[in-house]
């Protein structure tokens, strides 16, 4: 008995000359990538899992950032604004996350240039070789990227010759417990827990006003949750809040008055004020295990100082910070950190375990680089469960991508990043380094 199978040729894969560069995501470092690309004549293809641009700072748009527009503004963007009628916002002022999308990221998709290469409502599920999974090697560095789309339930494939992936991670946060793994009666809970960044004294008003609600997070999300807590807490009665950390001490939230972004070091004196005035109760050295559903809402159960703890809660925000969603990319080759989950070789860089003074050496293509060629996680993905990235940190990395993918190697190593000194390290705080307990909120202990 014999059997014969019929198999179709494989079809040969088209050029990559031909092929544009497929950026994942349509925020502010996903259109910075898609202008400095298509200034150096790269066309580019931008697909967005939302209904619009900047999905993400949308659903924060109520939240007021502490850097000022002079380092919100890509470069490369800035000059195709303006060839438009847009005029620059004022350089020292500190928007929010809504003026943010208004007066710059909606005028920037909405320009003829990137208006017409962006695919709203494209969410990237996947990303491979075409035909090629990843333990295929020979002829891979010729072989176009396929990215599996999803567009209203309609799944289709399409083609690129580079992939930058700016997707971010806000969807996708940490979880409430110490351990990282997720709650043991998740569902159960889901009604009383809310994401970072909830709009306290906007839409979620009723919410919390009149509750007690418990912050998990040290980190500049729970500060901005805490301050209008205390806002909400003066207007409604019975509002009260619990802010819950692992770390024995909040001094690198309370920040410095050295800090060189001044709306940041101005965010951490205020939660320092109302700490030390009572408004907010700091439960510090808390190593939560577990969030389970009570009669009158839920508790909060874990550890202090090695000893068991219950903390009662109507609401609780998760401000534990983000992770990056990694499930898309099983089919290529990505070098990734252990620790922290960013590129091997920008971690070191970036690792809270090493250092948090808010200054990163410069970095580009070199430090993004990943065993795929031609592949590349920048934007706050870039840092994956690292915090304190800032959007300048996302724009100088796809500045030099987009060098390196347009053939300019020499400028795509001459990278320049100068972030704004916190004027607080993990290497000087105050029970470590003696200082007073206000030492760093007065700059004492970074010089």
């Amino acid at each position: 008995m014999s059997l014969t199978l019929s198999v179709p040729p494989r079809t040969a894969a088209p050029a990559l000359a031909g092929l544009p560069v497929a950026v994942i995501g349509a925020g502010p470092v996903g259109l910075a990538a898609a202008a400095q690309l298509l200034e150096r004549g790269v066309d580019v293809v931008i697909y967005e899992a939302g209904p619009s641009a900047a999905t993400a700072v949308r659903a924060w748009g109520h939240t007021r950032l502490f850097t000022p527009w002079e380092h919100l503004v890509d470069p490369a963007a800035a000059r195709l604004l303006d060839t438009t009628d847009w005029e620059a916002p004022a350089a020292k002022k500190l928007p929010y996350g809504a003026d943010f999308v208004r007066d710059y990221l909606e005028p920037l998709a909405a320009t003829p240039e990137l208006s017409g290469r962006i695919r709203y409502g494209h969410r990237v599920t996947a990303v491979s070789r075409q035909g090629m999974d990843r333990t295929r090697s020979t002829g891979r560095a010729e072989t176009p990227f396929l990215l599996r789309l999803d567009h209203d339930g309609e799944v289709r494939d399409e083609l690129a010759r580079a992939v930058i992936d700016t997707s971010g991670t806000y969807t996708t946060p940490n979880t409430l417990t110490s351990s990282g793994v997720g709650l043991s009666h998740g569902d159960a809970v889901a009604g009383s827990i809310s994401h970072a960044l909830p709009d306290v004294l906007g839409q979620d008003r009723e919410r919390f006003a009149g509750r007690h609600t418990v912050v998990v997070g040290a980190g500049h999300s729970a500060a901005n949750t805490l301050i209008k807590l205390a806002t909400l807490a003066k207007e409604a009665p019975g509002t009260t809040i619990t802010w819950a950390i692992r770390s024995s001490n909040p001094a690198l939230v309370y920040g410095s008055a050295a800090d060189q972004l001044e709306g940041r070091g101005d965010l951490g004196s205020a939660v320092r004020d109302l700490v030390r005035a009572g408004a907010i109760d700091l439960v510090d050295r808390f190593e939560v295990d577990d969030v389970i559903k009570t009669d009158d809402g839920v508790q909060l159960v874990g550890r202090r100082r090695g000893e068991p703890l219950t903390v009662a809660a109507d609401v609780v925000v998760n401000a534990t910070g983000f992770r990056p969603d990694l499930d898309m990319l099983r089919e290529v080759r990505v070098s990734l950190d252990e620790i922290v989950e960013a590129p091997r070789q920008l971690a070191p860089l970036i690792d809270p375990n090493l250092h948090s003074c808010g200054t990163v050496y410069p970095h580009g293509v070199a430090e993004l680089g990943h065993p795929e060629p031609n592949f590349y996680i920048a934007g706050m993905k870039s840092y994956g469960r690292a915090p304190t990235f800032l959007l300048l940190t996302g724009y100088e990395q796809v500045r030099s991508i987009a060098d390196e993918l347009a053939g300019n190697h020499e400028a795509a190593r001459i990278v320049q990043l100068e972030l704004p000194d916190t004027g607080v390290c993990s290497t000087n705080l105050p029970d470590a380094s003696g200082c007073a307990d206000d030492g760093p909120a007065a700059g004492g202990c970074c010089s």
